[in-house]
This record gives structure tokens, C-alpha cells and sequence, in this order.
């Protein structure tokens, strides 16, 4: 019997079980959608139907964890640029459409991401469904748990590379890396670029920059700054802001032990910390210069935009608009302009995506997407696509989404579109069937 989308996770865990361990849906040469196995077609259909956040996408690979039990995701978006390359995410899922629908969003992100910040890297994302009645945050079961992910990671044979992402930490990277060497974002110890936060809070700031810039605002000297969590990016986003002498911060976050200690770190400086909990939405309405969504996504939405009293939406977060096409054009309707995500929150996969070539201090090679002179640094990515939208009078994220999905079909310099090809060697060999496994 198909298992329906609104099933449970743990629904999903005992079907693929059945199964052997393993499935998939695959997007095949011929353009059909097509499922492992009759139980999961339901899933296949639902690719087949939605028009929002399924983009072509070339593959969703699926097993369970041998010892954890857990669900493991790898989303594979487009590779003509490279491997399917995205950060892996540890997270809660209330069903299996939550679960995939968040793959497959931000993966394509991950695709138009990568392709804006000039990489030779295709579009992916790694999810965990985190089970609650695991004593998930011990180190013995996170260790156990992401070895298991690199194991699975291995058995992509590449088309997939993994890195670090919301609820995951070096320490489970290294984990990771036990097993697999298709994977970026290690520690330093093990070559790793480590934890990308740093870079990704600077990239952010200087899309802020860019924009302000665009639209006569001068600098971030003297705005209000709201944001949406306080999370690892937030907090290096704070410390660049004061150092831009910005008038305010206002930030909030669910974890009070968290806001507990940023209080301490900013104490005296002008910085308003709110303990907030998952449904408090207050945030969207504090009055401010920019506005900065640095937790997760889809909130921007029907409830929230009317909210907002700023003219400038640019934060970290991942997949900020609920709905692309309706919540931009809501932002538009009430004048406050909104850089796309992948715009601006680049620096993370530019901080890690070239480990294998080496580590310099202060690389040029990175460096170069933080300053002014570089025709494709994050402030004139951001100006560019502010002037595209103005010029074709289209919204920003329509703007930012037709340069990323030119750029995103080149191929890539030396292997073509390679990871596609590894996506069929694995159908072809039978990777979802309990023999292979």
C-alpha cells in the first residue's frame, strides 16, 4: 500500500524497512518521475503535481539508519555545474511532505546559491528527521548517527557532498567524515574549513550593504537592525553590525539559554535581546532599517509580511519566502524590497567548497566575494539583481532566480553534468534493493 504524504516519519522509517533499508525517487534521462518501489509512489505523484517547490529535481534518496533508526535524506536538485553539494540538517518533521518538501526547496536554493557565487558545484541538501524520543543532543548517539550519514553519503558514490547545516556541528562533521570523504565543512584538524557561520554572517552584511547602497540608504552606521534568531550566524552578524556602528540591534530567539548568553557577551552595547517561543511572531513587527530572517524558513508569509515596518528584508535564513511568487509580491505591494536569500547568504558553501585545493590564509579566493572590486561579490551580486528587477520592472527574487538558473544549466568545465550520470549508475546497479544495501 502507497505511503501517503501526510504519514509520520517514523511511518516512512517502517516502509523503507520493509523495503530493505533504502529508497528513492528518481527523475530519469526520459524526464519521467519515477519510485523505487510501488509503496512510495505517493511521493513520486506528489513530484509529478507540485509546481512550487519540486524544480525538476534529479534525484531524493532515502534510508534509515542501521542502528540510530533514523531517517536519512540526500536531495539532489540540478548538477550540470558539479556534485550536489548542501549543508545537512538535523531537524524535527510533524510529517514525510514536511520532510521532503524542505529537501527539495532547499536544494534548489543550494543550486542557485552555488551558481550565483560562481562555484563549480551543483545544487543539494542533506536532511536528518530528528527523532525527539532519542536522547538526540548525547554525544555517544550523535556520533553513531552521523557515522551512519556517511556511510549513506558513501553510497551516492558522489553525486551528493555534505556539509554542515542547521542542527549540525563540527563535532558531528567530523563524525560524518569517518565514513565518507564526500564532504566539506570538517575541522581544521582533519583540513576542514570548519564551521562556516563566520564568513556566512559577513556575506549577509555585505548584501545588507549592497542594498542600502542601491537604494540610497547610505551605510549600516546608525540603522535599526531587527532579526529573526540569534542563533551560531546571528551572533557573528551582531558582532559585524556594532562594528558598522549601527544604532540598534533587536533580535530574538527560542533558546533562552542561548539569549542568557548573548546577553552577557553584549552587555552595554546597543543590543535588545527577546526569548521568544516558536509561535511568537512579535519580532516582524519591530520597526527598524532592515529586517533579517536568520532562522528558518517560509517566514515570510500571509500573517507575517502585513507585519513588517522596514524597507529592507536581507538575512541568513534559508528559504525565507513561504510562497515565491505570492509573498513577493506582497513585499512589493507594501514598497519593502527583499534580497533573495541565496543572494546574500552565499558564504558558507564559498567557505568550504574548495577545501580539497588547500588552505591559505586569508584567501583571496575567498576574500574577493567580500569586498567591492569583484564584478561578482555578494554587494554587487546584490546590486545587480536590484537593478535587473528595477530595469525588466520584475520583482527581485524573479530577477535573482533567471541569473542563478542561467548560470546553474553551464556545465561544468571538466566532467559535464556528471552527477546526473551517477544518479542512473545507481538505478542502473539497483542501489534500493536489499541486496545492495
Amino acid at each position: 500500500m502507497p505511503l501517503s504524504p501526510d504519514a509520520s516519519p517514523r511511518e516512512l522509517i517502517e516502509t523503507l524497512r520493509a523495503l530493505g533499508g533504502r529508497g528513492y525517487i528518481v527523475r530519469r534521462a526520459s524526464g519521467g518521475i519515477e519510485a523505487s518501489h510501488p509503496e512510495l509512489e505517493s511521493l513520486a505523484q506528489l513530484c509529478r503535481e507540485d509546481t512550487r517547490d519540486f524544480l525538476d529535481h534529479e534525484a531524493v534518496f532515502m534510508a534509515v539508519g542501521p542502528e540510530s533508526g533514523a531517517l536519512f535524506g540526500a536531495f539532489v536538485h540540478r548538477t550540470c555545474r558539479g556534485q550536489g553539494a548542501g549543508g545537512l540538517r538535523h531537524w524535527p518533521y510533524p510529517s514525510v511532505e514536511a520532510w521532503l518538501r524542505d529537501g527539495l526547496r532547499l536544494s534548489a536554493g543550494m543550486t542557485r546559491k552555488n551558481a550565483v557565487a560562481g562555484l563549480w558545484w551543483g545544487g543539494g541538501k542533506g536532511i536528518i528527521a530528528r527523532d525527539e524520543t532519542a536522547d538526540w543532543r548525547a554525544r555517544d548517539y550523535r556520533n553513531r548517527l552521523y557515522a551512519e550519514y556517511g556511510r549513506f553519503v558513501s553510497s551516492l558514490q558522489g553525486c551528493y557532498v555534505t556539509a554542515e547545516d542547521a542542527g549540525t556541528t563540527p563535532p558531528d562533521m567530523a563524525a560524518v567524515f569517518t565514513n565518507t570523504r564526500h564532504t566539506t565543512c570538517i575541522p581544521p584538524d582533519f583540513g576542514g574549513s570548519g564551521n562556516p557561520s563566520g564568513p556566512t554572517a559577513r556575506g549577509v552584511i555585505c548584501a545588507m550593504e549592497g542594498a542600502l547602497d542601491a537604494l540610497g540608504r547610505g551605510s549600516l552606521a546608525g540603522k535599526v537592525v531587527a532579526m529573526q534568531g540569534a542563533g551560531n550566524v546571528a551572533t557573528y552578524m551582531m558582532r559585524g553590525l556594532l562594528e558598522r556602528k549601527v544604532a540598534k540591534i533587536i533580535a530574538c530567539d527560542i533558546d533562552e539559554r542561548r539569549i542568557t548568553m548573548l546577553r552577557d557577551e553584549f552587555a552595554g552595547a546597543p543590543v535588545e535581546l527577546r526569548v521568544s517561543t516558536p509561535e511568537d511572531i512579535s519580532i516582524f513587527a519591530a520597526p527598524c532599517d532592515v529586517f533579517a530572517p536568520n532562522a528558518l524558513g517560509g517566514v515570510l508569509n500571509p500573517e507575517t509580511i502585513p507585519m513588517l515596518q522596514t524597507e529592507l528584508v536581507c538575512g541568513a535564513a534559508n528559504n525565507q519566502l513561504l510562497d515565491d511568487r505570492r509573498d513577493m509580491q506582497a513585499l512589493r505591494d507594501r514598497g519593502i524590497t527583499y534580497v533573495p536569500d541565496f543572494v546574500a547568504n552565499r558564504m558558507g558553501i564559498v567557505n568550504c567548497a574548495n577545501e580539497g585545493y588547500g588552505e591559505v590564509h586569508e584567501d583571496p579566493a575567498i576574500e574577493r566575494h567580500l569586498g567591492r572590486e569583484w564584478t561578482n561579490s555578494v554587494f554587487n551580486a546584490t546590486q545587480r539583481v536590484l537593478a535587473r528587477a528595477k530595469r525588466d520592472h520584475i520583482s527581485t527574487a524573479q530577477a535573482a532566480n533567471t541569473i542563478a538558473d542561467e548560470l546553474a544549466a553551464e556545465l561544468h568545465p571538466i566532467w559535464g553534468h556528471r552527477g546526473l550520470q551517477i544518479i542512473e549508475s545507481l538505478v542502473a546497479q539497483g542501489w534500493a534493493r536489499p541486496s545492495s544495501n
